[in-house]
Protein backbone atom coordinates (compact mmCIF):
# COMPACT_ATOMS: atom_id res chain seq x y z
CA UNK A 1 0.00 0.00 0.00
CA UNK A 2 1.37 3.39 -0.99
CA UNK A 3 1.22 6.79 1.03
CA UNK A 4 0.42 9.83 -0.84
CA UNK A 5 2.33 12.68 0.13
CA UNK A 6 3.27 16.73 -0.88
CA UNK A 7 6.47 16.78 -2.02
CA UNK A 8 8.93 19.17 -3.58
CA UNK A 9 10.55 17.71 -7.00
CA UNK A 10 13.57 18.86 -8.01
CA UNK A 11 15.36 17.74 -11.34
CA UNK A 12 19.04 18.49 -10.84
CA UNK A 13 21.27 18.64 -13.81
CA UNK A 14 23.54 15.49 -14.27
CA UNK A 15 21.09 13.65 -12.50
CA UNK A 16 17.92 11.43 -14.28
CA UNK A 17 16.64 10.68 -11.43
CA UNK A 18 14.43 13.41 -9.40
CA UNK A 19 15.18 14.66 -5.66
CA UNK A 20 12.18 14.02 -3.65
CA UNK A 21 11.68 16.40 -0.48
CA UNK A 22 8.49 15.77 1.53
CA UNK A 23 7.07 19.01 2.62
CA UNK A 24 3.97 20.27 4.69
CA UNK A 25 0.81 20.10 2.81
CA UNK A 26 0.34 23.35 4.63
CA UNK A 27 3.53 25.13 3.05
CA UNK A 28 3.59 23.10 -0.16
CA UNK A 29 1.02 26.02 -2.02
CA UNK A 30 3.42 29.06 -0.48
CA UNK A 31 6.36 27.19 -1.64
CA UNK A 32 5.23 26.21 -4.94
CA UNK A 33 4.39 29.72 -6.12
CA UNK A 34 8.16 30.83 -5.24
CA UNK A 35 10.15 28.19 -7.24
CA UNK A 36 9.98 30.39 -10.31
CA UNK A 37 11.86 33.23 -8.83
CA UNK A 38 14.32 30.75 -6.73
CA UNK A 39 14.94 29.15 -9.70
CA UNK A 40 15.42 32.05 -12.33
CA UNK A 41 17.32 33.77 -9.11
CA UNK A 42 19.84 30.81 -8.94
CA UNK A 43 19.39 31.14 -5.52
CA UNK A 44 20.42 29.21 -2.42
CA UNK A 45 17.47 28.35 -0.26
CA UNK A 46 16.95 26.35 2.91
CA UNK A 47 13.21 24.43 2.58
CA UNK A 48 11.38 23.28 5.42
CA UNK A 49 10.54 19.64 5.30
CA UNK A 50 7.38 17.80 6.12
CA UNK A 51 9.82 16.46 9.70
CA UNK A 52 10.87 20.68 10.55
CA UNK A 53 14.34 19.73 8.80
CA UNK A 54 15.41 22.75 7.17
CA UNK A 55 17.13 20.68 3.69
CA UNK A 56 19.32 23.42 1.52
CA UNK A 57 18.70 23.67 -2.19
CA UNK A 58 21.35 25.34 -4.38
CA UNK A 59 18.82 25.84 -7.32
CA UNK A 60 21.25 27.51 -9.98
CA UNK A 61 21.60 23.37 -10.11
CA UNK A 62 18.21 22.96 -10.64
CA UNK A 63 16.89 22.55 -14.27
CA UNK A 64 13.14 22.19 -13.29
CA UNK A 65 11.45 22.22 -9.82
CA UNK A 66 7.53 21.49 -9.04
CA UNK A 67 5.78 21.02 -5.97
CA UNK A 68 3.31 17.33 -6.51
CA UNK A 69 1.37 15.16 -5.14
CA UNK A 70 3.73 12.07 -4.60
CA UNK A 71 2.77 8.25 -3.96
CA UNK A 72 5.77 6.23 -2.78
CA UNK A 73 6.40 2.90 -0.47
CA UNK A 74 10.26 4.62 0.21
CA UNK A 75 10.99 7.38 2.45
CA UNK A 76 11.41 11.12 0.78
CA UNK A 77 13.80 13.51 2.20
CA UNK A 78 12.59 15.28 5.43
CA UNK A 79 9.70 12.79 5.68
CA UNK A 80 8.28 12.42 9.63
CA UNK A 81 9.06 9.38 11.48
CA UNK A 82 6.69 6.58 11.49
CA UNK A 83 4.38 6.81 14.34
CA UNK A 84 4.48 10.43 14.83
Amino acid sequence: MSNTKQALVLHLAGSNQPMLIEVAADSAEALASRLPELVSAASVEAVVAANGARIVVNFAAVQAAHVDVVSTIGQLYGSPAKGR
